[in-house]
């Protein structure tokens, strides 16, 4: 016990907050790897590599979906199961998986625990941060459960070479897939056989997005559902992030559709009705955003769409979600900074709302260190591997962002390529900032002067 306790003391005195939290997720990868490698979760006679099997667990924790295996030929239904619990563990946080148990144990939190917690789901701040566990964790398995039965009943009925066994399988196991956004394909088909079908596409979109947009947009949004203004005498009022994060995935949304529409509705979309192109668009560009699920094969697709998924893939999701990337306020205050400097205006604001100067740097700072990581990453993968270049820059985009789409050259690529891959993978799940900031030490000492500033030739 005073081992335990030394050890924690010296944890809590030397690492800060976001190394801890790294070493939980590398913890929590080495744990996947092991019972990922448990035969009674495999298939009989099945062969794999050691590598194979570590790239498998950092992809599942970080609910990537990118595998240099056939999942169907390798895990079980009971493997398959076991991805899902792994998929919820990746997708929701660590911290947010453990203190859920905690909360239903009625345990103590400690204040060490809620900094923890407070920096797994990239929150501003200290307060409110247990309740919104309990909420987000309880509101999104219940939304699960629901949908598992939906689909079940889809399946069954739809399809009526299923049986109920099987289509409640694969029931939850799609609302599972869809809400986490872990993209793995099971049946070596993705959701291809339902290309056409205009109610179970839709509602995977928006189990998607419920996913991705943000575990506290996800709450505020549930609030005002409930929010009865008589009562309270005005009307609901959403934060600055929830506006934020809501308004440029709309856009995104809207945008990518659009775009998608317009480059294959005359290539791969040419023999379909206008209904199922513009569905088909819909759904790529909510699937490119983090979920990587697909109806078609990818190296179908035009060089002009694939760069388009690349940059959806490269953007991601909202912060404090299931997803990866860039996040879609940093590139939504990079936008907001740009229109301000080319308007002169000395602040950036939206929503009559000043957005903080430390904030903009923040998003400068991750959005090069992303794209020189992953330029970096390709330039070392077309010397490694002997691939297209863009089947090298959908690998990248797909790994940074945790979304799992590829060409198909994952299983292909050769051992430092996926070293790459897997690195690309933990950061983009992690997210770039704190990566940065894990090498930083917990002790920061001012300099307590500043240098003499001095204009420099720009541009």
């Amino acid at each position: 016990m005073k081992l335990k306790y030394y050890g924690t003391r010296y944890i809590n005195r030397h690492l800060s907050s976001i190394q801890i939290i790294f070493i939980y997720y590398v913890l929590m990868t080495a744990a996947a790897y092991f019972l990922l490698n448990i035969p009674y979760f495999h298939q009989d006679n099945v062969s794999y590599s050691t590598f194979d099997m570590v790239f498998m667990a950092i992809s599942t924790i970080s609910v990537t979906g990118l595998s240099t295996f056939n999942i169907n030929e390798i895990f079980n239904e009971r493997g398959i199961i076991l991805l899902e619990i792994l998929f919820q563990i990746g997708g929701f946080g660590i911290m947010m998986v453990s203190t859920f148990f905690f909360i239903l144990s009625k345990k103590k939190i400690s204040l060490k625990r809620r900094q923890l917690i407070m920096t797994d789901m990239n929150s501003p701040k200290l307060s409110g941060s247990i309740r919104l566990i309990k909420n987000t964790m309880l509101t999104l398995l219940v939304i699960q459960l629901i949908f598992g039965f939906v689909f079940a009943a889809h399946f069954y009925f739809a399809e009526h070479h299923l049986n109920l066994i099987d289509s409640l399988f694969h029931g939850f196991y799609q609302s599972v897939s869809a809400v986490t956004n872990s993209g793995f394909d099971v049946t070596g088909e993705s959701v291809t056989p339902y290309k056409n079908d205009f109610f179970f596409l839709p509602v995977l979109m928006i189990l998607i997005m419920i996913g991705g947009i943000g575990f506290p947009v996800l709450m505020e949004v549930k609030e005002w559902f409930f929010y009865k203004r008589k009562k309270h005498g005005l009307p609901f009022r959403f934060s600055l992030f929830s506006r934020l994060a809501i308004s440029i995935y709309l856009i995104l949304f809207v945008v990518g559709t659009v775009l998608i529409y317009l480059l294959e509705k005359n290539h791969l979309f040419i023999d379909m009705t206008e209904s199922q192109k513009w569905l088909t668009s819909m759904f790529y560009s909510t699937t490119t955003r983090n979920a990587g699920l697909q109806l078609n094969n990818l190296n179908d697709f035009q060089t002009p769409t694939l760069l388009l998924f690349s940059m959806l893939m490269f953007i991601g999701c909202s912060p404090s979600s299931v997803g990866g990337g860039v996040r879609t306020t940093t590139v939504a205050i990079l936008g907001l900074y740009m229109y301000s400097f080319i308007k002169g205006q000395e602040n950036v604001t939206v929503f009559n709302r000043r957005i903080d100067k430390t904030d903009i740097k923040k998003a400068i700072v991750v959005f090069n260190l992303s794209a020189f990581m992953c330029f970096l990453s390709i330039l070392i993968l077309t010397i490694t591997e002997n691939e297209s270049m863009i089947a090298l820059i959908v690998e990248v985009a797909s790994a940074f962002g945790t979304t799992g789409l590829s060409l198909g050259i994952t299983s292909d690529l050769s051992p430092v390529g996926k070293v790459v891959i897997a690195i690309l993978m933990f950061v983009g799940r992690i997210g770039m900032l704190y990566t940065l900031m894990i090498f930083i030490p917990k002790e920061k000492h001012d300099r307590g002067y500043v240098y003499p500033a001095e204009k420099i030739i720009i541009g």
